[in-house]
């Protein structure tokens, strides 16, 4: 009960940040503009829209995954809140799921309504429903709760700027995992090659759970690939969160 109650004032907290309004805001318009963009090509109208709206969701979900997660921890501490919750019985691992639950809750409204609005406008272009992209999004969202667990991770160790730079870098990394492996398979020696390799295994794989090309060209994903992603971001995620449950657990705040 405790973690819930944490987790919803966190939502509460989220939704009243103006950022959040004006990333959302952001999405929407991308998504509307692609209807414009893809008049102005001859062909494929459908799959510029689908396209620029699934890249719309991931990017406006990782700038609110981060740009609010990393400042979870870090504004308790700042505003004193945290030193009269930890005198509570309140164990600091319900603390950080706490957090991380309310900004996933805060992402899933997100997206719901993002991906909401891509439907129905691509559904309008093709006369049909286009149920098709429940399963990208499906897959952006766990991503999302990759990126959150970062964040969360990141947060209560080190101060929001710090851990914005490193989200992000791993981000990155994550999102060009696959093409890291082939570069070092390519041009790369015995020693870059196992370092990459490591790193490969180590690293948020991100690349796996972005299935939105393969839908937007018609091309079948199947349920055990789809399965596998998103358990892969699940345990990924729990993994990460255990991690900063243990950071937090032994931080000394006095």
């Amino acid at each position: 009960m405790k973690t819930v109650a944490i987790a919803f004032n966190t939502f509460r907290e989220a939704i009243r940040d103006r950022i959040l309004y004006s990333l959302l805001v952001f999405a929407l318009a991308m998504i509307g503009g692609s209807v414009v963009l893809s008049k102005l090509s001859v062909g494929g109208e459908v799959r510029i829209i689908k396209d620029l709206g699934l890249a719309a969701i991931g990017l406006v979900g990782i700038l609110i995954a981060v740009f609010i997660g990393v400042g979870l921890v870090y504004k308790e501490i700042e505003r004193r809140t945290l030193y009269t919750i930890i005198t509570k019985p309140i164990r600091r691992a319900d603390f950080i799921l706490g957090k991380f639950l309310g900004l996933t809750l805060t992402l899933a409204v997100n997206v719901a309504i993002m991906g909401a609005g891509l439907v129905l406008i691509a559904s309008a272009m093709e006369g049909r429903l286009t149920w098709e992209l429940l399963l990208p999004v499906g897959l952006t969202f766990v991503k999302l709760m990759v990126v959150t667990a970062i964040a969360v991770l990141f947060s209560t160790f080190s101060t929001p700027t710090l851990s914005a730079i490193f989200t992000l870098a791993l981000v990155v990394v994550g999102s060009l995992a696959n093409d890291l492996k082939l570069f070092a398979a390519t041009f790369g020696g015995p020693l870059l090659q196992g370092v990459v390799a490591a790193l490969y295994l180590v690293l948020p794989n991100l690349t796996t759970l972005d299935v939105g090309g393969a839908v937007v060209h018609g091309r079948p994903v199947p349920a055990a690939v789809a399965t596998l992603a998103g358990a892969y971001g699940l345990a990924y995620a729990a993994a990460l969160l255990a991690g900063a449950v243990w950071i937090f657990q032994y931080r000394d705040f006095k």
